[in-house]
């Protein structure tokens, strides 16, 4: 029995390594993709670099410490659009793979392997989570030359503080590649979604300023948590729960996600093979 999971395991990891290869070597084929990645975030930024100092005085925003207990805003939102930059991986890079396959016209091929579907997913989640930070860490070492970002806490504290959000991030990205399995064509949904859960995370401001009805859905996001956890540990920000309970909040989500992701995943699958549908796309 051990033997055979070990083989099992085996191959899950060879299919995973297969894929990322692969969308590795294509992404390698498009530089100037890459170098967008990098310069529109930039562009972005900018605006909100200017307003935050329309809206200060001596450097300092106006009211803002007395919601996150700092006044520096744009750091505040550069570390925001650093850990969005996950959410949108998992929603396009993960969940959207399913209809980039469509287009490519190889997801019936695919399919049609031993290879797992969920392995086929999670090579793509390897890949783009690798990509996305190292193109993140680019874009707020650029932050810190241009528009003066400090972060000052413990680096390697707030990388093992996120992981459980970003595993969470995972398993929705698989729960939304089932949905497009199904819808077929669900860019517009995915793209509203996208932008939904990152300003409701708190990408740009806090979320205690939030309508109450807005903030309930908020805290039921374990981004929100992430977020917070991670301005704290590197801004010394004031956090809305103590940082072990929000910890303790993505821990949870992390099973949670992952479990529902799968299970949304597999019946999104099934439903697709008792129908036929696969053929189709």
């Amino acid at each position: 029995m051990v033997d055979r999971f070990r083989t099992w395991l085996r191959r899950q990891f060879r299919v995973i390594g297969a894929i990322s290869r692969k969308d590795f070597l294509i992404f390698l084929r498009y530089p100037a993709n890459a170098v967008m990645s990098v310069v529109e975030p930039i562009m972005w930024l900018v605006p909100t670099y200017f307003m935050g100092l329309g809206f200060s005085v001596n450097g300092e925003a106006v009211g803002f410490a007395g919601f996150t207990g700092t006044s520096d805003y744009f750091s505040f939102a550069m570390l925001g659009m650093f850990m969005s930059s996950y959410i949108s991986a998992a929603f396009w890079g993960m969940g959207f793979s399913v209809q980039e396959d469509m287009t490519l016209g190889v997801l019936e091929p695919n399919w049609v392997t031993p290879a797992s579907r969920v392995s086929l997913i999670l090579g793509r989640s390897v890949i783009m989570l690798l990509l996305t930070t190292i193109n993140s860490i680019v874009v707020l070492a650029m932050g810190a030359v241009l528009f003066r970002v400090n972060l000052t806490g413990n680096v390697l504290a707030a990388v093992i503080t996120v992981l459980p959000m970003l595993i969470a991030l995972t398993g929705l990205g698989l729960g939304i590649a089932g949905v497009v399995l199904s819808v077929r064509r669900a860019g517009t949904a995915i793209d509203i979604s996208n932008w939904a859960v990152t300003q409701l995370s708190g990408a740009t401001f806090p979320v205690s300023v939030l309508p109450r009805p807005l903030l309930a859905v908020a805290l039921a996001l374990p981004t929100t948590y992430g977020f917070d956890a991670v301005r704290s540990i590197l801004l010394g920000t004031k956090t809305m729960l103590p940082l072990k309970a929000e910890i303790g909040i993505m821990l949870a989500s992390m099973v949670g996600m992952c479990a529902a992701g799968y299970a949304v995943f597999k019946a999104f699958e099934r439903r697709c093979r008792r129908q036929g549908l696969l053929g189709t796309h």
